[in-house]
């Protein structure tokens, strides 16, 4: 079974995915994409576009790379493409001495108690980014593009990711 990955992902930095797909069976075929990541060769209806962590997604929706998103999003449903976000995220501790953890994310409503770690970065003494994105504005902005765009937002820890992206595809493994 092959699979093909698009060629702006960067090199070495999907290496537990790649060592997934490899263990499996799976090839991966590294080509320009229309959209996403990932996808299949002989039907590309399916696509999936990874994000190495939710700062990644923020930057996407509420940052400087929001009009190219948007516009990904666009082609994906101008052209009946399924377009999945997955999203990889752990467990972490945001702020030790507060006690404020974030468990990881499974989905959109997950998303509302989630709390920015960029939050709590200081610089002499005053916060770093007092703007940084809350979570509960993340969940409403993903809601809004799944509804406008059709484009579907996936949650994962990164030991889950190359299963998930598989499954996504409906890839069947061989026992």
């Amino acid at each position: 079974m092959i699979i093909l990955e698009d060629t702006r992902n960067q090199p070495g930095k999907h290496d537990m995915k790649n060592k997934y797909f490899s263990d499996h069976g799976i090839k991966v075929r590294r080509t320009k994409l229309y959209v996403g990541d990932y996808t299949l060769p002989a039907d590309q209806s399916v696509c999936i576009d990874t994000k190495k962590d939710i700062q990644e997604l923020i930057c996407d929706i509420c940052g400087k790379s929001h009009e190219r998103f948007r516009e990904e999003c666009i082609r994906a449903q101008e052209a009946n493409v399924r377009l999945i976000i997955l999203v990889e995220n752990e467990a972490e501790c945001v702020n030790r001495k507060k006690g404020i953890y974030n468990d990881v994310v499974r989905s959109i409503d997950d998303l509302f108690s989630w709390v920015n770690p960029r939050l709590f970065i200081l610089k002499g003494g005053n916060q770093k980014y007092p703007m940084a994105t809350k979570g509960a504005v993340l969940a409403k902005c993903c809601r809004t593009m799944a509804a406008k765009y059709g484009v579907e937002f996936q949650f994962c820890t990164h030991e889950e990711a190359g299963e998930r992206i598989l499954s996504l595809l409906n890839v069947k493994l061989e026992e």
